[in-house]
């Protein structure tokens, strides 16, 4: 079979693939490439652009390259275990199969990638999840059964019986926002948004985020800004991102005082767009930035028990920007406020075309 596929000038190039490689391809569960000499790509499975694995019709790993050309210089087939970054910033990864072969008689090479990453990951995220779920949900646990039997005490006195039933209901809302938090984090650390990816406009992401953070925010006095900007399109799955942005926002109200600000704003740097949110809150301590992305740690406790913070609000955003590929990071001064930058990578125009 002859297949034809559009290069960087209007020439087509034309060559050779076996009808029985494309009847295999059409069926089998995995990733593919189809390179040329010189490592061109000239057919692909349409969603390898989620693994960020070709710029400019070239394969974009050196590892994989390496494979290829072992497999070129023996004529043998060739299969490695790999970890490859989930995008161009973050510490996120992908791990995969990765198994080459040559087919046909132009010198053709077959890059078959199989991602194991979700099957890896998951046993070791549940095993910590039970482990700090149980003791988190000991404390209102037990604060609704000492209010409970306090209630029970105070029968004749309505005062106080109303008193603790208010109580009862802020440690019950309390544990429902947990319960539920629990539920969004599990499914973050559970799926991967890029192997069923949108085309997600950034714009229209926050101003989807900043609409579900108003009420609360004129509820505190506190103006949302957002600078808007040219857009971007990047690669994921809408409710997850929204969800990033929106704990960002409401983090950012929950501890600034009212009469302030917080600006919600984007810059694009060649492949990456930044979105930052900033607020004139009361800021973090250098000794606590570090550990502000760890699961149900609360830098001021007594405030989280005011605003009905979990503790796990930042943890589901780190999450959820590594698994679209990029990376969260803070700047804070304290009594000056935050500001906390979510970097992404663009979907190129390639992409865009796929």
């Amino acid at each position: 079979m002859r297949w034809r596929k559009e290069g960087s000038s209007d020439e087509l190039r034309s060559l050779s693939i076996p009808d029985y490689l494309v009847n295999v391809l059409d069926v089998i569960d995995a990733e593919y490439l189809i390179l040329e000499p010189g490592e061109i790509v000239v057919r692909n499975s349409r969603d390898i652009h989620s693994l960020s694995l070709i710029r400019d019709d070239k394969l974009n790993s050196e590892q994989i390259l390496n494979l290829v050309r072992a497999a070129r210089r023996s004529n043998k087939y060739q299969e490695a275990t790999l970890e490859l970054p989930r995008g161009p910033v973050g510490a996120g990864t992908h791990d995969l199969l990765v198994r080459v072969s040559l087919v046909g008689t132009e010198g053709l090479a077959l890059v078959l990638i199989f991602d194991d990453s979700e099957y890896r990951r998951l046993d070791a995220v549940r095993r910590d999840f039970v482990a700090n779920i149980s003791h988190e949900l000991k404390t209102p646990i037990g604060a609704l059964s000492l209010l409970s039997e306090a209630v029970m005490g105070a029968s004749e006195d309505p005062e106080a019986v109303t008193k603790f039933a208010s109580r009862m209901q802020i440690e019950a809302r309390r544990l429902s926002d947990l319960v539920q938090e629990i539920i969004q984090l599990s499914r973050v650390q559970d799926s991967d948004p890029l192997q069923e990816a949108q085309s997600l406009s950034v714009n229209d992401l926050l101003k989807e985020a900043l609409d579900q953070c108003r009420t609360t925010a004129d509820s505190r006095k506190i103006s949302l800004i957002f600078a808007e900007d040219l857009d971007s399109r990047v690669l994921g799955d809408r409710e997850q991102l929204t969800m990033a942005v929106h704990n960002l926002i409401e983090n950012a109200v929950n501890y600034s005082p009212p009469n302030t600000q917080v600006s919600v704003s984007t810059s694009i740097d060649e492949d990456i767009v930044t979105i930052s949110v900033a607020d004139q809150g009361i800021g973090i301590a250098d000794a606590e930035v570090g550990r502000i992305f760890e699961r149900f740690y609360r830098v001021d406790p007594a405030r989280s028990r005011e605003t009905g913070g979990t503790g796990l609000g930042l943890s589901i955003v780190k999450h959820i920007v590594s698994k679209h590929g990029g990376e969260i990071s803070v700047w804070s001064s304290e009594n000056v406020g935050s500001t906390f930058s979510i970097r992404l990578p663009i979907q190129s125009i390639k992409e865009d075309e796929v």
